[in-house]
């Protein structure tokens, strides 16, 4: 609906145009406004989101060799635990940011949407914008591979019971860290989106049709990993035990 109403001049768009030029000559501290728009940049949001997909590879990755060891001391070796694919959350992650210019650019380009007043003498190309859609995509992936990581943590991805280890601290209940960092990420793009319009780069509209965008790679992300990672939950273990099953008539 955004995006018709963008490309048909509707009345969400006069609404719009109204909103942004209000919120371009706003209170809101230059400085900090445009610190936030910044946050939206490649060379800002790319990083952050390289350096937790390496850290969240990793962590697979031990989790692997961890589960390998506890497999081959105990497994049986037909119904040995499924394989972890570990590299898939991470390697999506990156998959998705780096299609973010691939559908941007070719809907700013049809769309044609002429940007604020600030931005006068710039070619027609404003919506959506390709910076909220930076920094929803790579800060929300970045949120997404916090929580799987910690699910895994938590779950052992379906391994066998890890060895019994001393006491410690108790760590944060789950859902307070998902609702921490949840809150978190959308805290950024917000300011993110704010920045943007405050410092008359783009229209409210191209933000929010940005971040429409920016949920579709997010739900695509989750749907993969929820499939074929070991994040599953185990279905690869109860595949394979139902085909044994399957095979023996029993």
């Amino acid at each position: 609906m955004l995006t018709w109403q963008v490309a048909c001049h509707g009345p969400l768009r006069t609404l719009d145009e109204r909103l942004g030029r209000a919120l371009a000559t706003g209170s809101l501290p230059a400085g900090a406004a445009e610190f936030c728009a910044d946050l939206g940049n490649t060379a800002v949001a790319l990083p952050v989101l390289l350096v937790v997909m390496v850290w969240a590879g990793w962590l697979g990755w031990r989790r692997q060799r961890e589960r390998h060891g506890a497999g081959q001391g105990g497994e049986d070796a037909d119904q040995g635990p499924a394989p972890v694919r570990w590299w898939l959350p991470p390697l999506a992650a990156g998959l998705a940011l780096a299609v973010v210019p691939a559908l941007v650019v070719p809907l700013k380009l049809w769309i044609a949407r002429p940007g604020p007043p600030q931005m006068t003498g710039d070619a027609p190309a404003f919506y959506p914008s390709g910076h909220g859609a930076t920094a929803a995509v790579a800060y929300g992936a970045v949120g997404l591979l916090l929580i799987h990581s910690r699910r895994g943590m938590r779950t052992g991805d379906g391994a066998t019971p890890a060895r019994p280890h001393p006491p410690t601290a108790p760590a944060p209940a789950p859902a307070m860290v998902t609702v921490a960092v949840t809150v978190a990420v959308v805290v950024l793009n917000v300011g993110v989106g704010i920045g943007l319009v405050r410092r008359g780069y783009h229209w409210p509209l191209d933000v929010l049709g940005s971040w429409c965008l920016a949920g579709v790679l997010l739900a695509a992300w989750c749907a993969v990993c929820d499939r074929w990672s070991a994040g599953s939950g185990g279905r690869a273990v109860r595949r394979r035990t139902s085909g044994g099953l399957g095979a023996d008539g029993v």
